[in-house]
């Protein structure tokens, strides 16, 4: 155990949670329910491909709140559709509900992740820090089980700003009573969580199985969840 910490902050998806298998799982149903195919679209893979670049440019724009989530929701499927030559905000309502709904019930976690929470629970104050829908991630956590493992769930709703943001770090040790020479954030995103912790003055450790290259460095980096048994 390190003595060093009391409080580890984890990130949720693409960390923990394997976002990117939920979400092919989750448009196989969509893409069935809908009848895409009858209406042009080849496969569920395909329709994924082109959300994926419409939803990626408008989260962007929600992490800086230039758009609502509610606009985001039903935005990138309207999108999407009308790149397959479907015009109908009714459809692309529908589907970002469903979306909504059925992603979080689809688990897929990263190799580890139950077991490594096994084993930190008992030595520090787990804590998660997620810039996703609120009742989203709720759902995401008693889905897979890992609700009894975290004591406090951060979202950047309830901040009111979201990372890289400063401002949802100290609303994290305000929520959580911890200091910042006693914490750790782990995520996977470098940009938001390793350099928006850097920014803070919280210690970090960059969840990075691709190795992607990265220049400004961080306190630990490990490529599989069970590499924190090392030094936590």
């Amino acid at each position: 155990m390190n003595n060093k910490y009391k409080h580890i902050f984890f990130d949720l998806d693409r960390t923990l949670w394997d976002f990117e298998a939920s979400a092919e799982q989750a448009f196989e149903v969509i893409f069935e329910k809908y009848a895409l195919k009858e209406k042009g679209v080849e496969s569920a893979y395909q329709f994924h491909e082109v959300y994926t670049k419409h939803n990626e440019k408008l989260w962007d724009l929600y992490r800086v709140g230039e758009i609502t989530k509610e606009i985001l929701r039903g935005k990138r499927f309207y999108l999407t559709l009308n790149d397959f030559g479907i015009n109908d905000h009714e459809m692309a309502e529908g589907i970002g509900m469903d979306y909504t709904t059925i992603s979080p019930t689809l688990v897929n976690l990263f190799p580890n992740a139950i077991e490594i929470l096994e084993y930190l629970q008992p030595k520090y104050n787990l804590h998660l820090i997620t810039n996703g829908f609120s009742e989203v991630q709720e759902v995401k956590l008693k889905s897979s089980g890992m609700d009894k493992y975290f004591d406090k769930l951060i979202t950047s709703e309830d901040a009111g700003v979201k990372k890289p943001n400063s401002g949802i770090f100290s609303y994290a040790l305000e929520k959580t009573a911890a200091k910042v020479d006693e914490s750790i954030m782990i995520g996977d995103d470098y940009k938001v969580d390793i350099v928006g912790a850097q920014n803070f003055g919280m210690d970090q450790i960059f969840f990075n199985p691709e190795r992607i290259n990265h220049s400004n460095g961080c306190t630990f980096e490990i490529g599989d969840l069970i590499e924190l048994k090392r030094f936590l």
